[in-house]
């Protein structure tokens, strides 16, 4: 019998590779993904040494009280907003300090992934933001799919965004 081919590399990969050559840690803040970007780079042998851990902030309430989203923005506007996206990757950053030092590279996940909306933003409404030394974005996203592919692509839009952030 032959051995099976190795899987094809992803995303997820590449931005440990990336993490690793800097010597860079990383955490994820996660609304409507509950956990799927953490569980992307976890999948990836070798993790360990870059990821930090995760925080999942599905109740607006935790945005503000665990990730310290400024609670007046999201009573104002809601969880599903580009300065929340960027608060929550720069708190998870805080969040994750070991040493005295923070996560170099904080990513989050914020949105609506349906079957409704509760805030009547369309569904598929996603911003991902992402926390590095250089400073926070946020991008938006506008997804199709039903629930479950609106979260994959939630998950892979946040990856790809950290790795361009990282790569300026």
């Amino acid at each position: 019998m032959s051995e099976p081919a190795p899987p094809e590399p992803t995303r997820a990969d590449e931005l440990l590779a990336i993490l690793r050559d800097r010597g860079w840690t990383v955490g994820a803040a996660e609304s409507l993904t509950g956990g799927l970007v953490s569980s992307a780079i976890v999948e990836v042998p070798g993790a360990s040494a870059a990821m930090r851990g995760g925080v999942v902030a599905y109740d607006t309430a935790i945005k503000a009280s665990v990730l310290g989203v400024d609670a007046d923005l999201l009573a104002r506007h809601g969880p599903v907003h580009p300065e929340v996206a960027r608060q929550m990757a720069l708190g998870v950053r805080r969040v994750l300090t070991l040493g005295g030092r923070p996560a170099e590279v904080g990513i989050s996940t914020t949105g609506i992934a349906g079957p409704s909306s509760p805030d009547g933003q369309p569904v598929g409404t996603v911003w991902v933001g992402v926390s590095t030394p250089a400073g926070e974005r946020a991008e938006r996203h506008l997804l199709g799919g039903d629930r479950a592919e609106i979260r994959d692509a939630s998950v892979r839009a946040a990856i790809a965004l950290a790795i361009d952030a990282i790569a300026e």
